[in-house]
């Protein structure tokens, strides 16, 4: 599926904004796509995409990739349908630093919704850490309502490539789909 995703740009003070359209698909993430995803995060991060990549292979979960013409990914989406009974939970939504508020996340959680909608699924949850409020303004725009807490936490690498634990608290959402 080709969508538009619409942003404003200006060089600098006094420079005029100019309206680019982009022509996106969002398709499954591949392992031909990982050496472009180091936008995503971590090196750590990107090498555990490619489990990930397998788990879609499988059908345990749709790990999804919104990509310009020429294939490369500017946005990731997971969905895991095993998390909560008789949901799609999203995790991981992230958007290219250089093409935030663009549209392109809000196409790519349409795109996640459509395919737990296939999976006969009526419920979207996810959950978003509590210092993100800007995202969080999103998912509240896009439907989704909080309807509690839960900490959670993750192994991050630091730039000399030591890991450690990152813990933080989320607000739990959910979506009923249409």
């Amino acid at each position: 599926m080709a969508e538009d995703a619409r942003g404003a740009a200006a060089d600098g003070p006094g420079a005029a904004a100019a309206e680019v359209r982009l022509r996106l698909s969002v398709r499954g993430l591949t392992d031909a796509d990982l050496p472009s995803c180091g936008w995503a995060g971590s090196p750590k991060h990107v090498r555990e995409l490619a489990g990930q990549v397998r788990r879609a292979a499988a059908g345990e979960i749709d790990y999804l990739a919104a990509c310009t013409p020429a294939g490369l990914p500017v946005a990731l989406c997971g969905v895991d349908y095993a998390v909560v009974p008789g949901a799609g939970t999203l995790w991981q939504l992230g958007v290219h630093p250089a093409l935030q508020s663009c549209g392109i996340g809000t196409l790519l959680i349409g795109a996640a919704e459509r395919r737990i909608a296939a999976r006969g699924l009526v419920r979207a949850e996810l959950g978003v850490e509590e210092s993100n409020p800007r995202a969080r303004a999103l998912y509240e725009r896009l439907g989704y309502r909080a309807f509690g807490r839960a900490p959670d936490s993750w192994d991050v690498e630091d730039e000399d490539g030591t890991l450690r634990r990152y813990e933080t608290m989320c607000v739990l959402m959910r979506k009923i789909l249409a």
